[in-house]
């Protein structure tokens, strides 16, 4: 087969902080497929021909790449962030292990993108500076408890904890119920990031109370973040504090 996928981290949503190697792969791409919205932020060219999608098709994308790919096809599949998390590189595989075994002897390669939490991260401060955990609150892949069962071994764990994919119209009361339970490991002044659309003309980052986060409205475009209990602010008088995690650890 002389075609290939190359699954690409979009990054955030500024331009700057797309890779060059990222970059590259779209260059060289004769298919781009993924997100309306993502699709959306690659510049179109002459010779790219664009199959932007709905969302929670992520399957049928990558299987789309794959076909295309086996065809001859050069073609880039996008995510927003990093591909490889709670994103397109995992659907990609998951088609490849189910579909033709021809597949297999593809070219596939996934170029990384700064994801949602570390965009917001660097933001505010270095609230990632000790141990963290990612957990994506939708349940449409995973039963609730399993993510119940998880929010409460990492709240346990004293980790940082990221929320992904925290809220939307389908699925409005998730956050709510994650920040409760937080609330049961965690002390009501511990620092809460609410990060919207990092990188992008409408970004907005509060930094809240856990007892006030609890309140504050979100949307999927929302990274949370729960600081643990050595998570600290410094204040700096009328500027957004800065918030971090000690790396070390007290015995």
């Amino acid at each position: 087969m002389s075609g290939s996928v190359t699954v690409i981290g979009l990054g955030p949503g500024d331009p700057r902080y797309l890779t060059p190697a990222a970059t590259d792969a779209l260059d060289a791409a004769q298919d781009l497929i993924g997100y309306f919205p993502y699709v959306a932020r690659v510049p179109e060219r002459p010779g790219l021909v664009r199959h932007a999608s709905d969302n929670r098709v992520e399957v049928d994308r990558a299987r789309h790449a794959l076909e295309l790919a086996a065809s001859g096809r050069r073609v880039a599949v996008v995510s927003g962030g990093d591909p490889g998390v709670f994103a397109m590189a995992a659907a990609l595989f998951e088609a490849l292990e189910a579909g033709d075994p021809a597949w297999r002897s593809l070219p596939i390669t996934v170029e990384p993108g700064i994801t949602a939490m570390l965009a917001a991260a660097a933001r505010v401060g270095a609230p990632l500076g000790g141990d963290f955990c990612a957990i994506s609150l939708s349940d449409n892949l995973k039963p609730w408890d399993v993510i119940t069962a998880r929010l409460n071994a990492v709240l346990a764990a004293d980790l940082v904890v990221a929320l992904y994919n925290p809220i939307s119209r389908a699925r409005p009361w998730q956050l709510g119920a994650a920040l409760g339970l937080a609330a049961e490991h965690r002390a009501p002044d511990t620092p809460v990031i609410l990060a919207r659309a990092v990188g992008r003309p409408d970004e907005a980052i509060r930094i809240l109370a856990l007892a006030e986060a609890r309140e504050a409205e979100a949307d999927m475009a929302t990274l949370v973040m729960i600081g643990a209990s050595a998570t600290r602010l410094i204040p700096r008088g009328d500027l957004a504090p800065f918030v971090y995690t000690p790396r070390s650890v007290a015995r």
